[in-house]
């Protein structure tokens, strides 16, 4: 059931970032990224009302926590695709994603079978082919800071929220949320970029946003019903959906190296799985 959960959460990812990327190619990254924090604090807060819980100021304090990485990963992640740097931000951010929380869960004592750390290491390349595209320009040092600090943002998130236990409810993932949303804005503005919303265009962010949110509530229910250790690596499989969204919505070409990471994708699934 956590690997079940931990793709759902996976899919809900990479369908955010596939609207949020277009979306933010189109306007500001910075202001579709606000709109998609306020469409996650909306869902959130809306499943925090509907489903009682006893959350603790601890509960409160790891989603908080959690808030910061998300907020700023989701701005630093749209602005490395509206510069159009996807083949390295990308890579980069799924991968920190996905090592960080690991390394966080075997530290406080998580210990994965021998075919779970099989799983990891052929998910790691995995990610990374399958995110990467071909280098179109000179940009790689820019895309390598944005990929960096959003794979940073992802794995403190997924990190954090690992450590929400499930009586706990869902009011530390609005707690997430909202602080998110103010991280967004405070970043923007210390980077002296406006974050506020202009354009229709932008609304696109709300659906993405409530993505993200059905996002963090699988990943939370994974991490509930299994190891983080799992839930962190199957969930950065997100690239793996926003690469086959955009073969077929967008009809772009899937080269070989992205065939070879998405069957590396498949492969470490199925070792997860089984572990």
């Amino acid at each position: 059931m956590g690997v079940l959960l931990a793709l759902g959460a996976a899919l809900a990812y990479g369908l955010s970032d596939f609207i949020g990327g277009l979306a933010s190619r189109r306007t500001s990254a910075w202001a579709v990224a606000f709109v998609a924090a306020v469409g996650s604090l909306v869902g959130a807060v809306a499943l925090a009302l509907a489903v009682p819980g006893d959350a603790t100021r601890t509960d409160l304090a790891w989603g908080a926590l959690a808030g910061i990485g998300s907020g700023t990963g989701g701005a630093f992640l749209y602005r490395g695709f509206a510069a159009g740097r996807m083949g390295v931000v990308a890579p980069v951010s799924a991968v920190g994603a996905a090592l960080l929380p690991v390394v966080v869960a075997v530290s406080t004592g998580e210990r994965p079978s021998a075919l779970v750390w099989i799983g990891i290491v052929a998910a790691v390349p995995g990610i990374w082919l399958v995110s990467r595209e071909p280098e179109r320009d000179g940009g790689l040092a820019a895309g390598l800071v944005d990929g960096v600090l959003a794979g940073a943002g992802f794995g403190l998130l997924f990190a954090a929220m690992g450590q929400v236990p499930e009586e706990a409810g869902w009011w530390p993932t609005a707690v997430t949320q909202a602080v998110a949303l103010l991280a967004v804005a405070l970043t923007a503005t210390a980077l002296r970029v406006s974050w506020v919303p202009r354009h229709a265009t932008e609304l696109w962010g709300l659906l993405a946003g409530l993505l993200a949110t059905t996002a963090v509530v699988c990943f939370l229910l994974a991490t509930q019903t299994g190891m983080l250790t799992i839930a962190a690596v199957v969930t950065s499989l997100y690239p793996a959906f926003t690469i086959l969204l955009a073969a077929t919505v967008l009809h772009e070409r899937i080269h070989g190296l992205q065939g070879l990471g998405l069957a590396c994708c498949g492969v470490a699934v199925a070792l997860v799985a089984a572990g």
